[in-house]
C-alpha cells in the first residue's frame, strides 16, 4: 500500500516537471516571437543576434528546468515558466528601447543611447545561477529559520546604508555606490525583511493575537504586543525621511501587516497597519519636499505643460505614461511600432511598463498582469499547502512582497498613486532587482518543493501503532 503510494507521488511530480518543461519552452518560443516581431518593425529585417539570442536563452531556460527536476521535483510547475516568460518579455522590451534610444540621444550625447540589454542579460545569468545554488545548497526552507536575527541585524545595516552614501539619483537615495558598480540593497532587504518576519511571528503569534481593549467597537492588540508593530513603522518613517524612498518604505511596512495578519487572523492588526501608513505617509509627505514633489506631480500631471509651473513639478513622466497607455487602446500599437522612448530612461526605470501598454495596448498590460498574478496565486497556494508555520509565514510574506511591489510600480505608472521608483520585478533593468527576484523564485520553488511533497509523497505512519514515534514528532 504504502509502495504504491510513493510510486503515484513519483508519478505525479514527473507530471508536474513534464508540465513545467512545456510552459518554459511555451515562455522562450513567446520571447523569440517578440523579439523578432519588434526588429522587423524597426529594422525590416531579422535580428542579427537572433541566434546567440534564442540557443543562449532556450539552454538558459532548461538547465533551470533540469536543476529543479533533479532538487525539487516536486515543485509546483508554474513558477519557473512565469519568472521565465517575464524575464524573456523584459529583454525584448529593453532591447526595443535600446535601438530607438541609439538613434534619438545618438546627436545629444546622452548616456540612454548605451545600450541596457547587455548588461541585463549578464545579470540575468547571474541572478539564474544564484537562484540554482540556493535550489542546490539549501535542502529545506527551515534552514534560514536558524539565521533570522542574523538577517534581521544585516538588512537593517543594508537599509540604512544608503543614507550615509553621497549623491542622489533621481531624488531617492536607495543606492550603495562603490567604484565600478553600485547595488540597491533594498531590493535584498526584502527577502530579509520577510524572513525574519516570519521567524519573528512563529514564536510570537500567540502573544500578538491576545486582545487588550476595545475602542470604538474595534479590537486593539495590547500596549506591549504592539511594540514591534510601532518600531517597524518607525523604521519604514526613516526609511522614507532620509532615504525618501517611498516605495521601500510602503512594501516593508506592508509587508509586515499582512503577515501579522495571516499570523493571527486579527483584523484589528490590518486596520491599524492602514491607519498608521497612511498617516505617516500623509505627514511625510506634506513635510518632505521631494515626497511632496511626488504627490503633488500625480496630482496634477499635466501642470507640467503650462507656461508657469510649480518647481516641484521636475518631470514630464507622468504625463507623458498616460499618453502612451492612451495610445495603446485595446491592442497597442505592435511591437516597435510606437514611441514609448519619448519616457526619458524609460528602459531603465519602472516606465518600461508604458511600453508594454503603448506597443501591447490593454490586452498585453491585462496579459502582463494575470501572468504577475498567476505567479503571486502559486505562492498563496505553496502557503496553503504546506505544515509548517515559519513556511506558511515565509511564502504568504514572499508572494506579498512580490505583489506590493507589482502594485506600486503599476500604480504609480498609471497614475493610481504617487511614483516610487521601484524596478518592475523581472522587466526592467536593474541587476540588483534582477538577483533579488530570482532568489524570490528559487526560495518560492524550494517552498512549493516542501509543499507538493508532503502532498504527493506523505510520511507513512508507522507500522502497527496508533502513536508516533519521537523521531518522527
Amino acid at each position: 500500500m504504502i509502495g504504491s503510494l510513493r510510486a503515484e507521488g513519483r508519478r505525479g511530480a514527473d507530471r508536474r516537471r513534464n508540465l513545467e518543461l512545456a510552459l518554459v519552452a511555451f515562455a522562450v518560443v513567446v520571447s523569440l516571437y517578440g523579439y523578432i516581431d519588434a526588429n522587423l518593425a524597426l529594422n525590416n529585417k531579422m535580428p542579427s543576434g537572433l541566434l546567440l539570442y534564442g540557443v543562449g536563452f532556450s539552454l538558459l531556460a532548461l538547465v533551470l528546468h533540469l536543476v529543479v527536476r533533479r532538487f525539487a521535483r516536486y515543485a509546483d510547475p508554474l513558477i519557473l515558466p512565469c519568472a521565465v516568460l517575464l524575464s524573456g518579455l523584459g529583454l525584448v522590451l529593453l532591447n526595443r528601447l535600446d535601438q530607438s534610444y541609439a538613434i534619438v540621444h545618438a546627436a545629444k550625447g546622452d548616456y540612454q543611447k548605451l545600450p541596457a540589454a547587455p548588461s541585463q542579460v549578464m545579470w540575468l545569468f547571474i541572478a539564474s545561477f544564484a537562484a540554482i545554488a540556493l535550489i542546490v545548497l539549501v535542502k529545506h526552507h527551515r534552514f534560514f529559520q536558524r539565521y533570522v536575527y542574523i538577517l534581521m541585524v544585516g538588512s537593517l545595516v543594508l537599509l540604512a546604508a544608503p543614507a550615509f552614501f553621497p549623491g542622489d539619483t533621481f531624488g531617492a537615495k536607495r543606492w550603495i555606490r562603490l567604484p565600478g558598480i553600485s547595488l540597491e540593497p533594498d531590493e535584498f532587504v526584502k527577502l530579509a525583511i520577510v524572513i525574519f518576519f516570519a521567524g519573528y511571528l512563529t514564536v510570537s503569534r500567540d502573544a500578538l493575537a491576545l486582545v487588550g481593549r476595545k475602542v470604538w467597537g474595534l479590537s486593539l492588540p495590547r500596549g506591549r504586543n504592539a511594540g514591534p508593530v510601532l518600531a517597524i513603522w518607525v523604521v519604514s518613517l526613516l526609511v522614507l525621511i532620509f532615504e525618501r524612498d517611498l516605495g521601500t518604505s510602503l512594501i516593508f511596512f506592508g509587508v509586515f501587516v499582512v503577515m501579522l495578519y495571516v499570523a493571527t487572523e486579527r483584523t484589528s492588526w490590518m486596520i491599524l497597519g492602514v491607519l498608521m501608513a497612511v498617516g505617516g505617509a500623509v505627514v511625510v509627505g506634506t513635510l518632505e519636499p521631494h515626497v511632496h514633489g511626488r504627490v503633488e506631480a500625480w496630482l496634477h500631471p499635466l501642470d507640467y505643460y503650462k507656461p508657469v509651473h510649480d518647481p516641484s513639478l521636475i518631470s514630464d513622466q507622468p504625463a507623458q505614461a498616460l499618453f502612451s497607455f492612451g495610445t495603446g487602446h485595446l491592442l497597442g500599437t505592435g511591437l516597435g511600432q510606437g514611441r514609448p522612448w519619448m519616457i526619458g530612461f524609460a528602459g531603465r526605470s519602472d516606465f518600461i511598463f508604458t511600453t508594454i501598454g503603448e506597443e501591447l495596448g490593454l490586452a498585453g498590460v491585462t496579459a502582463v498582469l494575470l501572468v504577475y498574478t498567476l505567479f503571486i496565486q502559486r505562492g498563496l497556494r505553496t502557503a496553503v499547502a504546506l505544515s509548517d508555520p515559519f513556511g506558511k509565514l515565509l511564502a504568504t510574506g514572499l508572494a506579498a512582497a512580490l505583489a506590493l511591489q507589482v502594485f506600486v510600480v503599476v500604480g504609480g505608472v498609471t497614475g493610481l498613486i504617487p511614483l516610487t521608483g521601484k524596478a518592475l520585478p523581472f522587466l526592467a533593468a536593474g541587476g540588483s532587482s534582477t538577483v533579488a527576484n530570482w532568489l524570490l523564485t528559487g526560495l518560492m520553488i524550494k517552498l512549493s518543493d516542501a509543499a507538493g511533497r508532503t502532498t504527493l509523497d506523505p510520511e507513512p505512519e508507522p507500522s502497527g501503532s496508533l502513536a508516533a514515534t519521537a523521531a518522527a514528532a
